[in-house]
């Protein structure tokens, strides 16, 4: 299963790729779709195009988003609202399913502790896929994300095989 991982933001959009077979993870690429500029219309553009261009280029069979919880700016956590639109709209005009988690729940799954900073996650996706060249905070929060998708996805499929 290639899995597709993203952490939505307005200036830093985080993406990852990564293979999944049985319990055995595999890096395939990350990055960070960047917009500039004032207006969020042409920043919003910028982003579809630029993940598009990553699910063309990588053809994920599923995706995971972070969740996103209101903070005390509420224009910030609107821009981010957004931004995270395109995270979801853009896997979605793919068909791809879409998994969403919690930044405490990723965090839990790939260091162990909810509350985890990012240099232990990044210390962690590196633990985890020792052959990745990680391309930043952006792309090893996403890279986490896809790694909660592969260990939660699996799990209704070992309880299916139980029954």
């Amino acid at each position: 299963m290639r899995v597709l991982g993203i952490d939505p933001g307005l200036r830093n959009l985080g993406w990852g790729v990564i293979d999944v077979d049985g319990s055995r993870l595999r890096h395939v690429a990350n990055g960070v779709c960047t917009s500039a500029g004032p207006e969020l219309a042409p920043r919003l553009l910028s982003l579809h195009l630029q993940l598009t261009e990553v699910l063309h280029r990588y053809a994920p069979e599923v995706a995971a988003v972070e969740l996103t919880f209101v903070n005390k700016d509420a224009v910030a956590t609107l821009k981010l609202g957004q931004a995270r639109a395109i995270a979801l709209l853009v896997p979605a005009q793919f068909g791809l399913e879409v998994g969403e988690y919690a930044p405490n729940k990723v965090k839990k799954t790939v260091v162990g502790v909810g509350h985890a900073d990012k240099a232990q996650v990044l210390h962690m996706v590196k633990m985890q896929l020792k052959d990745a060249e990680i391309h930043g905070p952006d792309a090893a929060d996403a890279l986490a994300i896809a790694i909660c998708h592969a260990h939660h996805a699996r799990v209704p499929a070992l309880r299916e095989l139980r029954e």
